[in-house]
Parts: C-alpha cells; structure tokens; sequence
C-alpha cells in the first residue's frame, strides 16, 4: 500500500459528499464526477461551502479507533486482540521490540487528522474567495474550521508528545517544520481563542448543519460551549491551571448537571458513512478489545464503572501470552456514539485545577461528584496534594475508559512507565511517545 503524507494529502482532489469526504493523489486524469480544488478556490457556493463542513465532520472520526486502541494498549489499558500481531507486540515492546514509524497505529490517526487539517484549509481558503456569504456567517465557518484544526492537531500531538507537530500546512509545497509540544499546545490554545472570538461575532445562526451528535452544540453560540470545553482540556496539558475556572465557566460544565452531556462523533448504516469501530461483538472471538486485568483487580468495591463499561467473557480470552477475562461493553452498537468530549470530563479537569490551585475542598467536592456518580462513597482519604492526585488519576481512568485519555494522563503525571505500570511479559517496554511518520521524518 502507497504510504501517504501531509503533501500528498493536502495535493489531493477533493471529493465531499453527504456522508463522507476521502482524499488522494494528483493523478494525471482528473475525474468529471468529483470536483476539483479550482472550484472552491473561486467564488464556493453556500452548498459547497456546507458539503466541506459535512466532511470535515465526518472526518473527525477518521483514524479515531486506532487513536484509542493503540494509546490505550500502551497505558495498559486494553488489548486489541485481532488477527494482526502487531497490535500485542509492537505496542507493548514485546521483546524490547520498539514502535514503528510506518505502519497503520501510528499512520491512520496522523493521516486521519492532517486530512481533516487540509478539508479545514481547503474551507478557510474558499472563505476568502467567495461573495457568497456574508462576513457574519463566514465567521460561523472559520470558528467551526479552527475549531476542528485545534481538535485534530491535539490528537496528533497526544501521540508524538515531545517529537511535535507540523502546524504550518496550508501550503502543500511549502510545508512548516516541526515544532515542539511547547509551542504546539501554544498554538492550539490559541486557535481555540481566534475560533472563540469568531463564533463570538458570527450570525445566530450557522448557515450549514450538523449530525445529530452536535444537538445542543449547533449553534454558534452554543458550538462556542464545545471550543471552551477544549481549551480547559488544553489548558490542563499546558498546566495553565489559573485559565481552566474561566474557560470551564463559558463551556456547557455543570456539576450539577447530566454528566453524559456532551457533543458527540455520531454514526449510522447508510451508505458510505462509518460505524463505531470500537463496538465489539460481545463474545466475540478473533476482534475484541480486551480490558487491562489491572481496571478489574484496582477497581473499588460497587463502581459501576465497571459493569457500565466492561463485561466478563464467558471463557478468558488468550492472545501472545495475554489473557483478559473482561471484555468492552462500552458501545451497546456498532452505530452508538463516540463522546468528544462531555460534562464528566469537565467536572474531572475542575477537580484538577483546583487541586494543582490548592483549594483542596474544591478539589474533593468535584471528585464527589464524580464518586457519587460511579456509586461509591465520599472520598475519605489523605487530604493531601499526593494523595489527591492518586484520586484524580483513578476517577480519570475509570471514567474516560477507552477514550484515549490514560496515555496522555499518566504521562502528564510521570506515571508512564514500567515502575507504575505492569509488564505483562518479561521483556516489554513502556513507550512514552509515538515516533514521527516515515514519511514525514526530514
């Protein structure tokens, strides 16, 4: 298989329809039945403009899967028991054995994300080129669009970690470097303030739509709630823990509210659309996702975490020297929801930035309201910054299970190790970071 790169994705044309959006290499013939870059580039109609966004939403949850699985197995959070091995030995360093950097855990979540990058550029570009929408509405446009370039572009980072990111694309021939995680989450922070202020001055009204997941997100002002969700989660990675409170009070966060709320990847059977990729036949044998022993054997006594989001196998499933007796049962169906991200989340990154602020109190009322939640009782521990932490990084782990957290989480708290993780063979490694794309490496 052709390995592709941010050049040859950006060079490619681009064909949107109302269920999804794919990209490929110039080729010398150009087909009458898609449209080329030419035609968004001058004067895009409201129907062109809106079938980027369809895309672009559809492509947020490209490479979204492996994003999990593969962080998630390197947490020792799960097992991806499939029939390709590399899922059980390269990620888990079988052997000493290090990761790859051309192969398809690390390519299709970084493929996935610069595409959705380029389909973000590609509406941004025709928002300057076109009369066709008022300044009011093309705001609507550019906040959605950066917000999504910020979404992708943490990914992406969350993966390479301290080897950075490019966020200079837009230029397919003159690509920007690769910059570090410094400047990187710099940058998406701000990106996310640029998307806030041009929501901000956007119609009431977006002029496109959205899936079903984004109800309650649709608007302007709401989908402004989803960027200020974002830029708290930014915040915590940047360790800006005096912006999180600010950034938390104009998000949908609710401590007394639904904690599931949230905008949501969605997905159906239609033609050409995707299905949840992390829905498992339960009981299945040859692709299931296997829950870490570690979830089960630390779990405290009566969290519902555990029976909400994992189920016992009949039989314990082994692979490569693995055995996992739970399996997922976080998806009911291959056509559930995916969260983005929701007011769990929030509620957990108060609880952090109050801690790192030193209001301990506001700490553990926030945690409480996460424990109250999973079924258990009222913290009752150390009220000590330490002990805290311990808390924080158990209800982070149950809570967002299989949602590509953990990895970045115990790396943030230096626990990304073989010391505070378990070696499940002799011979594994603990990796801290993915390494830069083949195809990307200068």
């Amino acid at each position: 298989m052709k390995n592709i790169n941010i050049k040859s994705i950006a060079s490619g044309l681009m064909a949107f329809s109302m269920l999804f959006f794919f990209s490929c290499e110039f080729e010398d013939q150009v087909d009458p039945n898609n449209p080329n870059l030419q035609q968004y580039n001058e004067d895009a109609t409201v129907n062109e403009l809106n079938n980027i966004v369809v895309g672009m939403e559809s492509g947020m949850r490209n490479g979204l899967t492996l994003y999990v699985t593969s962080t998630g197995t390197i947490a020792r959070e799960l097992y991806l028991f499939n029939a390709d091995p590399r899922n059980t030995e390269e990620l888990l360093g079988k052997n000493g054995g290090q990761l790859d950097n051309n192969v398809f855990y690390l390519n299709g979540p970084y493929n996935g994300s610069y595409t959705n990058v380029k389909n973000a550029n590609i509406l941004l570009n025709a928002l300057d080129n076109t009369e066709f929408v008022s300044d009011q509405e093309k705001n609507g446009y550019r906040g959605f669009a950066n917000t999504v370039i910020a979404l992708q572009e943490l990914r992406v980072l969350n993966m390479l970690d301290e080897n950075g990111i490019r966020i200079d694309v837009a230029d397919p021939d003159n690509l920007g470097p690769f910059v570090g995680k410094e400047a990187a989450l710099t940058h998406i922070a701000d990106l996310l303030n640029t998307a806030n202020t041009q929501l901000g001055n956007a119609d009431p009204e977006f002029p496109f739509s959205l899936s079903s997941g984004f109800d309650g997100f649709n608007t302007p002002e709401t989908f402004a709630q989803f960027n200020r969700a974002l830029a708290a989660r930014v915040a915590i990675y940047r360790e800006d823990w005096g912006s999180v409170a600010g950034f938390l009070s104009d998000s949908f966060y609710d401590p007394n509210g639904d904690l599931t709320v949230g905008p949501k990847h969605s997905f159906s059977t239609a033609s050409g659309d995707q299905l949840n990729g992390l829905f498992k036949i339960p009981g299945n044998n040859g692709d299931m996702i296997v829950v870490h022993d570690r979830f089960i054997e630390n779990a405290e006594e009566g969290d519902l975490r555990i029976a909400r989001k994992m189920a016992v196998r009949e039989n314990p499933s082994t692979q490569d020297g693995l055995t996992g007796e739970y399996e997922t049962a976080l998806y009911p169906s291959p056509i559930s929801p995916i969260d983005i991200i929701r007011n769990e989340e929030l509620v957990l990154i108060s609880a952090e930035a109050k801690l790192q602020n030193g209001d301990i109190p506001g700490a553990i009322a926030d945690l409480n309201i996460i424990r109250d939640y999973a079924g258990l009782a009222e913290y009752s521990g150390a009220q000590t910054r330490e002990a805290l932490i311990d808390e924080l990084l158990y209800q982070r782990q149950y809570s967002l299970w299989c949602e590509g957290h953990a990895m970045v989480d115990l790396r943030r708290y230096d626990r990304l190790n073989a010391t505070d993780l378990p070696i499940d063979r002799e011979g594994d490694q603990v990796f801290n970071q993915f390494p830069i794309p083949l195809t990307e490496a200068e």
